[in-house]
């Protein structure tokens, strides 16, 4: 893994800006494993991401399109088998973004499900004490 960016004390009037920033570094296809606690704003990067404010957590639905985007929330998955039930490669059809939160755990069954088409990243967010937030984007 090697650091490709790090933003600090990052606020959420400047998500967008991230957001911008991660296009603009990095390639597609690629996927986006959103990290950190619960409450550390990977769905709220997510929307932004998207540019769709109303976009839904798919924390019920697992994976939603937004155009040439997915959005996928793992939370509930318990075992790695269980990633083959959501047919994740039908979905990638002329994507050039899929944004997972909750994928670390399982990495290397979804780098072996996707395949080498797309470039793996991680985008670690922690909490500070101040409730601003580090940013830290990785090449896996």
């Amino acid at each position: 893994m090697s650091i490709i960016r790090a933003w600090k004390k990052v606020l959420v009037s400047d998500l967008g800006n991230i957001a911008i920033e991660m296009k603009e570094v990095i390639q597609p296809p690629s996927v986006i494993i959103l990290d950190g606690p619960v409450g550390a704003g990977k769905t709220t990067f997510a929307k932004i991401f998207l540019d769709k404010k109303q976009s839904n957590s798919p924390t019920y639905s697992i994976i939603n399109e937004v155009d040439n985007l997915l959005h996928a929330d793992l939370y509930r998955i318990e075992k790695k088998e269980e990633l083959l039930f959501l047919e994740i490669p039908m979905y990638l059809e002329e994507k050039d973004y899929f944004l997972i939160e909750w994928g670390m755990p399982y990495l290397h069954e979804l780098q072996r499900i996707i395949g080498d088409e797309f470039k793996f990243y991680q985008l670690n967010i922690e909490i500070n004490e101040n409730q601003s937030r580090n940013f830290i984007l990785k090449k896996l």
